[in-house]
């Protein structure tokens, strides 16, 4: 059985910089197209890398800033994914309501899905799923929360507006909002209220510490040592999770060049290593949730291999972040 790999990219506004004053077309520029220096590093530039080594990615989009910008703002972000071969699911950031010109849920706030009512996070799904279908997606099969902020209740919800695919585990949240039920050990993936579940792959990278598969997080040593692991140990599926403006610095002014090489190092190995193929929710077989045997395990702590990662970052930390010598 081929290890199913899924490079998922949670493609969002930001609600902080909106806060903070920024306005719609600046707020697309930088979190969407990762636009700095005059170049683009986001969605664009992903898109770019998979296709150049033949990999499809899973582009989470948020729709809730539509709330307060109306729909039109979707469609010049959800045409080229789908017209370049890559997949469009749903992303919500609930935070959006709090500028909402008029509220689907009553004026009810929460920073997380899950934290609303079952009913009213249909609500909120069946909202999403319509407004990026009306700017051009196929029909939408699959969720990731926002801030991985789910509950059981997202999950039950899900299938009652009729999607068949959740992607909001992540055991590095399970104390930050990730409240669905055994979100801190799923490794594989599992069929729940009706909804399958894909939860963020990782390592155990100390005794008791999970280290999600994200770029920012992995060195590209740890996300090929995790890719092999899946492998051998014959994992369902593997996902990987990044953000639209993930390959800038932190403060979006300059391009992130050690992020990027993890991402085409990513691009590289999922291309290349035998066992694996990389797809979207839409490929996966409907029965993969609940016949994928439930004995997965995560990669062993290594010291050496942690030790080698954080001087990674501290370099990248001070190169790209800090700017304390040239770039």
């Amino acid at each position: 059985m081929m290890t199913a790999v899924l490079i998922t990219v949670d493609t969002e506004l930001s609600s902080l910089l909106h806060e903070r004053g920024m306005g719609l077309q600046d707020n697309v520029r930088s979190s969407i197209w990762g636009e700095a220096e005059g170049r683009a590093y986001g969605i664009g530039w992903q898109m770019d890398k998979l296709e150049s080594h033949g990999l499809k990615g899973v582009f989470f989009v948020d729709p809730m800033p539509a709330l307060l910008y109306g729909t039109e703002f979707l469609r010049p972000i959800v045409a080229p994914i789908v017209a370049r071969g890559h997949e469009v699911q749903l992303h919500i950031h609930s935070e959006w309501l709090r500028w909402a010109r008029h509220s689907p849920v009553s004026g009810q706030l929460g920073r997380n899905i899950g934290d609303f009512s079952q009913a009213d996070q249909a609500i909120l799904l069946r909202l999403g799923k319509a407004w990026l279908e009306e700017a051009g997606a196929p029909p939408i099969t699959a969720f990731r929360a926002g801030n991985f902020g789910a509950n059981d209740d997202t999950l039950r919800a899900l299938a009652d507006v009729g999607l068949a695919w959740d992607s909001s585990v992540n055991p590095a949240y399970h104390r930050y909002g990730c409240r669905i039920s055994g979100a801190r050990d799923q490794i594989a993936p599992s069929h729940r209220f009706g909804v399958g579940e894909l939860a963020v792959s990782g390592i155990t990278d100390r005794r008791g510490s999970f280290r999600p598969a994200q770029i920012c997080a992995m060195s590209a040593g740890e996300m090929r040592t995790g890719l092999r692991h899946a492998v051998r140990e014959s994992h369902a599926a593997y996902v990987v999770v990044t953000h639209s403006f993930e390959m800038l610095s932190r403060d979006r002014k300059r391009p992130n060049h050690a992020i990027m090489r993890r991402f085409t190092s990513l691009c590289r190995a999922a291309a290349r290593l035998p066992g694996l193929t990389v797809c979207g929710f839409h490929d996966l077989p409907p029965d993969l949730a609940s016949t994928a045997p439930a004995s997965h395990n995560r990669v062993p702590p290594s010291r050496v291999r942690t030790a080698s990662r954080m001087a990674q970052q501290l370099w990248a930390s001070w190169r790209y972040e800090r700017r304390l010598i040239p770039a």
